[in-house]
């Protein structure tokens, strides 16, 4: 079995695959960062409680962009798990049959997704990752990463808001009906949410144009689900790319 580690600015995704598919999914708050004793403790549950062995795991790979939990990651499983891990980053990148020329600019977890989209769809495609931040990650046909586009993801815009007015409540990231907001909450809820279709709408179109062709657009994230009115312009809904993307990188350095 491989065990994945993604570990992002607000969760920590664990992710098991037994060789055909992923089997299961854990979510750890990213932040406040924790001992290592809580991951050990973290991941010994979810395996007994899912009937896992820790034994059977054969392969370990992790991706981080929290810098100040690498130490940890790197080292919290050692205790129950022997086997070799790899921990990507910009040295493997000339390994892997995708292309970036700022390979200590880009986020691993982007590296993951171009690496799932190119092996697994081999077209052109945008990657849009609904996460902390919304990126949109282009690559072409051929491997090469043309580009990446980052804003700030839909929990990131609300909390900003919600943090930097007086009277303004955090609301639920629920889709309201109309784009004109009724209440104090249907506004934020349609400013932001409705607000963000209209970005990524634009932004895909902005991108192709530029491009001068079509491209495939698969979404990804933990809130890929939320904006429903987008999915009519998505060729895909891949919750699992950025793991599958993982575990490529894996196969190809294994």
């Amino acid at each position: 079995m491989l065990l994945a580690i993604d570990a992002g600015n607000t969760n920590i995704v664990f992710g098991v695959h037994d060789g055909n598919a992923w089997i299961h999914e854990w979510r750890f708050n990213t932040l406040p960062i924790k001992n290592q004793i809580e991951y050990e403790v973290f991941l010994r549950l979810n395996f007994m409680e899912n009937d896992l062995k820790l034994s059977d795991v054969d392969g370990i790979i992790i991706s981080s962009v929290v810098p100040q939990m690498n130490g940890i990651l790197a080292e919290f499983w050692s205790n129950l798990i022997e086997c070799e891990h790899v921990f990507i980053g910009p040295k493997y990148y000339d390994q892997l049959p995708i292309i970036t020329s700022n390979p200590h600019s880009i986020g691993t977890d982007l590296m993951a997704n171009a690496m799932a989209a190119h092996c697994l769809y081999k077209t052109d495609c945008i990657v849009v990752d609904f996460g902390t931040a919304l990126t949109f990650t282009v690559v072409e046909a051929s491997g090469n990463i043309h580009g990446v586009n980052i804003a700030p993801g839909l929990k990131t815009a609300i909390k900003a808001l919600v943090g930097n007015t007086a009277q303004l409540p955090e609301v639920p990231l629920e889709l309201p009906a109309s784009v004109i907001g009724k209440n104090t909450v249907h506004a934020i809820q349609a400013g932001v949410l409705w607000g963000y279709v209209s970005m990524v709408e634009g932004m895909l179109d902005r991108i192709q144009k530029e491009m001068g062709r079509n491209f495939k657009v698969v979404a990804t994230g933990g809130l890929s689900s939320v904006l429903t009115p987008l999915h009519e312009r998505f060729d895909e809904v891949n919750r699992h790319l950025t793991l599958d993307g993982l575990r490529l990188i894996h196969e190809r350095l294994k």
